[in-house]
């Protein structure tokens, strides 16, 4: 019944992309016949935001005796008040001397909604700069995803695609307004997308640069590539000079296909404003040449050989504190690149049982999803076929690497950000961001540099491709938006009680064990949403799903 079901979504999710034109069906012919996994499925609009659904916006909101990490990298001061008035932050005003009662009568007075946070956390809302939202053959809805995200207390988002192109600047516009419950959304897109485009294969120079002033026009906020046949790197670097004429960013996946015509290096010499994922680093990085050496077996279209031997990397690169690892870094400082790792999309591949047995799959991640993150040959990143011990230790010994080059990065005054690409990999949206955020950690960067890398980075990445170097969201400051995430549990002391599941603890009266934790608000354009609440909207919407599928409300069937 389950994978029956599933089944039926997926073909479902087929339909509706061709419906909606993001395929044709001659193209989809040619697309099954070329690839191994299918093409990318479809979405559906969130339904619009109802009453209950977040409270405010209010012409003026006060925060009371909150202790504020400003997301700048300055330490936590507090207890504090933050003044909002109508969508902006107003005033950060002490509320007392640490150790002592909090002062009677504080101003202002005449506020419409009060915010009793004593004793709580303030931290700008997280920026996740890789997501795709819940595609049709996942999820009912992108209600699924946004709630997720808001949850963890996400509240900007960047769409590598978020949903077909047209889908995805609606969506963006209808948060915009505050029409649905969803993070603020920033568009990037593939060249040659949009129902509008009649050019064709952005296949040279010149159509790259046609698309690109198209879609700009269109509305979208940046590119992203994956250096696939189509893009060779004349036809690149066409993208990357016009995508900064036309004030719009790019993102690059440097995949196996084109990394070793265009590594990370050379794309950031040609103008690349972020590297995300792995894919392009230790390609810059090989001690024999621009070429990995790949098994006599190897087939890209075979996944569990295009993610297993990405770990041989490793041994194949410069050693970190070599003369060509620190001009690597220092080519990517100078020429202003970011670093969006995305370490917790692929942390499965070097522990399997842990990402499978994950605390919040029985409750929050949805049937359809479960379902895809399934061994298979067709969906993409499902590529566990035989996952073994070995990989698995290639894959740590990758990881010990790429965390000391993102370290090494960060330390030289480099930018790195957090990016999640939740949705496969038995990754559920939201909780996988606050993964990045632990692996981060372990990567060698201090709490106060993570919530830096998930707030301010991220924004000053998304908002510098436009011109604007003071952006309005990223940091807890007067005169920014009211993007904010309230938590009861110090975040610089355990990530790991931002997780809607929390975290446990013994409790040292009663000795049991107790969870912990999770956002209590996430404010998003001055809306007050209840974090928990939302969790539990999407608890309901995944037993519904489970109940017309004829599955258990609890749980999820364990291969």
């Amino acid at each position: 019944m389950w994978g029956s079901a599933a089944r039926c979504a997926l073909l479902a999710g087929s339909a509706v992309s061709l419906a909606l034109g993001t395929i044709t069906p001659a193209m989809a012919q040619k697309q099954e016949a070329a690839q191994a996994v299918k093409p990318r499925a479809g979405a559906v609009p969130a339904p619009a935001r109802q009453p209950g659904e977040g409270t405010g916006p209010f012409r003026k909101m006060v925060i009371r005796g909150v202790t504020l990490i400003d997301g700048s990298g300055a330490p936590p001061r507090g207890p504090v008040d933050v003044v909002v008035e109508n969508n902006i932050i107003t005033a950060i005003e002490a509320a007392g001397t640490p150790g002592l009662p909090l002062v009677d009568g504080r101003a202002p007075r005449d506020a419409d909604y009060e915010l009793d946070a004593t004793g709580m956390y303030m931290l700008p809302g997280f920026i996740d700069m890789h997501v795709h939202g819940s595609s049709d053959d996942k999820a009912p809805d992108l209600s699924y995803s946004y709630k997720l995200w808001l949850a963890h207390g996400v509240t900007t988002v960047r769409g590598v695609d978020l949903a077909p192109f047209e889908i995805a600047l609606s969506e963006r516009a209808r948060s915009a307004r505050n029409e649905i419950v969803a993070p603020r959304i920033f568009s990037y897109h593939r060249p040659g997308q949009g129902r509008g485009w009649t050019g064709g294969l952005t296949n040279t120079p010149e159509k790259a640069r046609e698309w690109v002033r198209w879609a700009s026009k269109a509305g979208i906020d940046g590119i992203k590539l994956t250096a696939d046949p189509v893009q060779p790197p004349e036809v690149l670097e066409a993208i990357f000079d016009e995508a900064a004429k036309q004030n719009i960013g790019t993102v690059a996946h440097l995949s196996q296909i084109g990394v070793a015509r265009m590594d990370a290096k050379q794309a950031g010499l040609a103008g690349l404003g972020t590297v995300t994922h792995f894919y392009g680093h230790m390609e810059s990085l090989l001690k024999n040449g621009p070429v990995q050496n790949w098994d006599p077996d190897y087939n890209y279209m075979d996944e569990q050989h295009r993610f297993a031997d990405v770990a041989n990397l490793a041994r194949e690169s410069f050693e970190p504190g070599t003369d060509e690892w620190k001009s690597y870094l220092q080519s990517q400082k100078d020429n202003g690149v970011t670093f969006d790792p995305t370490m917790t999309i692929y942390a499965a591949s070097r522990d399997l049982m842990h990402a499978r047995n994950a605390d919040w799959h029985g409750r929050y991640t949805m049937p359809q999803l479960w379902n895809f993150f399934q061994s298979s040959r067709e969906n993409h990143g499902s590529y566990f076929f035989d996952w073994t011990t070995e990989k698995e230790v290639r894959w740590r010994n990758f990881y010990k690497k790429f965390m000391t080059l993102l370290n090494d990065y960060k330390n030289m005054g480099g930018r790195v950000t957090t990016g999640s690409d939740s949705g496969f990999i038995f990754k559920t949206y939201g909780f996988g961001f606050v993964e990045e955020l632990e692996l981060l950690q372990e990567a060698g960067f201090n709490p106060s540099q993570v919530v830096q890398a998930a707030t301010l980075n991220g924004a000053l990445t998304l908002y510098e491709p436009k011109g604007i170097v003071a952006p309005p969201i990223g940091t807890v400051r007067v005169g920014k938006l009211a993007d904010m995430v309230l938590v009861k549990e110090n975040p610089l002391q355990n990530f790991k009680t931002l997780y809607g599941t929390g975290a446990l603890r013994l409790n040292e009266q009663t000795q049991q064990l107790e969870r912990v934790g999770g956002v209590s608000y996430t404010i998003k354009d001055g809306i007050v949403y209840d974090a928990k609440k939302l969790l539990a909207d999407v608890a309901e919407m995944v037993k519904a799903e489970k109940r017309r599928m004829g599955l258990p409300d609890e749980g999820v069937p364990l291969p």
